[in-house]
């Protein structure tokens, strides 16, 4: 699909921002792609890649075991960008010396740059920088130009002119790189000569065009959970491939308050699309019984799903393939003939195992976007505000929202509470600020009082989180009047609950979901 788009192709050395580098290439409007560091040129030639970034990376250049990449990358004719990691292995390629810096820079630094000509064009001769490196260079040899240093590390910033190559000890890709968008902008514009063509747009109409081609006449089978991914999955190929697509919804019993509803509406009233309806609550809620172990409810779970899921399936006439939400955070590119390593893509918890099962061949429209991306190619697609901005919600569903036994009693406590808590987050206008807000049935019964009538009843736990990644995330700030009117709402409306805590722990040490 992106055989006609200037592409920045990305070499990940195990940064902990290799997919930070890509998500800002595309914020540029620059299609940016993932690869192993031993790729093949012949690969990367192949891609028509406009430039090459190398990322950062744990290792030092020396090492025995140092992740290493083909020197033939100079030899394809256009620009490199190494970053930390990135920069010190090019550098050493072309004749550089690394060893131990005298002092280990981390955090924040003050660059001076000293040749604004075109990496640093527009940057300030003072700036602040991320830095996090133990290696650095200790001396180059001819041919290289010193762009930019701090300091303790004199070589900060280099350049190559004759072989198109150019290298920053900082990262310029995190936040705390105050002009960091700046300097990355100047290599896809200025250095590599790209336009800045891509938009999701041109994504949608590509993508549609590309199922169209894969699946000729065939059915396509899709499993709806009503979450994010899986909307714009159908939604897409609805656009492409209309009646062919058949959609399934697997009712577990573990779903928020209308849930079923919303999506039956959704997709059936407002898209058109032929969804099948598979209530399998009963089994669900059966197999859970007396299960109190989180990884043992996952299981079981995971492992009725697919049983509901192929007792709805095997009725389907002509079904060839299955539609799948795997993101590009999902899937590592490697070197081989299809461009993924199979046992690195995290399965989608709606069709787990299910491919091999049933022998389909699968469809992943989305594979190559990041989690903002699919919301904005939802909202190109028709898909409503509130589907396309909707939290996470886990594929157990309220199963580990409820600790310990899940019974109908605590499944109706958690609905209710849940219910109360995200109206009222969308009341106060916190919705789209907030990244992920629920509710949690802690099995613990407190001592309070109703009326003139000592009870001991339900704590409900409300968690409310602001994160970019979902790697890492800090409790939301919500304000007082809001959380006072959450609490008092769930204490007086729903029935055998009579306290609410907040939970303000970060991740980690804390996970996002309790269980």
């Amino acid at each position: 699909m992106n055989q006609h788009r200037e592409t920045i192709a990305i070499l990940d050395f195990g940064s902990q921002y290799g997919q930070l580098i890509a998500r800002r290439v595309r914020e540029n409007n620059v299609y940016s792609k993932i690869y192993r560091p031993d790729i093949e040129i012949e690969r990367l030639a192949e891609d028509g890649v406009a430039g090459i970034i190398l990322s950062g990376g744990p290792a030092s250049v020396y090492a025995d075991n140092a992740p290493k990449t083909d020197p033939r990358i100079f030899e394809l004719g256009v620009p490199v960008l190494g970053i930390c990691y990135g920069m010190q292995l090019a550098t050493s390629m072309l004749g550089a010396h690394i060893k131990p810096a005298k002092s280990r820079e981390y955090g924040r630094a003050k660059i001076t740059v000293k040749d604004s000509s075109d990496l640093f064009n527009a940057v300030n001769e003072e700036t602040t920088v991320w830095m996090s490196h133990g290696d650095q260079i200790d001396a180059v040899p001819a041919g290289f130009d010193i762009l930019a240093s701090t300091e303790s590390c004199p070589y900060a910033a280099v350049r190559n002119s004759k072989m198109k190559f150019y290298g920053v000890q900082f990262h310029p890709e995190v936040t705390h790189t105050p002009e960091g968008m700046e300097i990355l902008r100047n290599f896809l514009y200025n250095i590599c000569g790209c336009e800045g063509s891509w938009k999701m747009q041109d994504f949608a109409e590509e993508a549609i065009e590309a199922v169209r081609q894969k699946v000729g006449d065939d059915t396509v089978i899709c499993g709806l959970s009503g979450g994010v991914d899986s909307a714009v999955v159908a939604a897409l190929l609805h656009k492409a491939i209309g009646d062919q697509l058949v959609c399934i919804f697997v009712d577990n019993g573990l779903l928020r308050n209308h849930e079923r509803e919303g999506v039956e509406t959704m997709f059936r009233g407002h898209f058109k699309i032929n969804l099948h309806v598979v209530d399998w609550s009963k089994q669900f809620l059966a197999k859970l019984k007396g299960v109190v172990d989180p990884q043992k409810k996952r299981k079981i779970i995971g492992g009725e799903f697919i049983e509901a899921f192929k007792s709805e399936a095997c009725k389907i006439q002509n079904a060839k393939f299955l539609a799948q939400g795997t993101l590009y955070p999902d899937v590592i590119e490697s070197g081989s003939k299809d461009g993924n390593l199979a046992a690195n893509i995290k399965l989608h918890h709606n069709v787990g195992g299910l491919p091999e099962q049933l022998g389909f061949d699968l469809v992943e429209p989305l594979r190559d976007l990041f989690k903002d991306e699919v919301r904005k190619l939802g909202e190109i697609l028709g898909l409503p505000e509130d589907m396309v901005w909707r939290h996470p919600f886990p594929g157990p569903g309220l199963a580990v929202r409820v600790l310990g036994e899940v019974t109908e009693e605590k499944l109706r406590v958690v609905r209710d509470a849940d219910e109360i808590l995200i109206n009222e987050i969308k009341a106060a206008g916190l919705y789209r600020k907030v990244s992920q807000t629920l509710a949690v049935l802690v099995p613990v019964e407190t001592v309070g009082v109703m009326g003139d009538e000592r009870t001991y009843e339900n704590v409900i736990a409300v968690r409310s989180v602001d994160t970019t990644d979902f790697m890492t995330a800090d409790f939301s700030r919500i304000p007082y009047e809001t959380l006072s009117l959450i609490s008092s709402r769930i204490i007086n409306e729903v029935r055998g609950v009579n306290r609410v805590v907040y939970d303000i722990s970060s991740k980690p040490p804390s996970t996002i979901e309790w269980e």
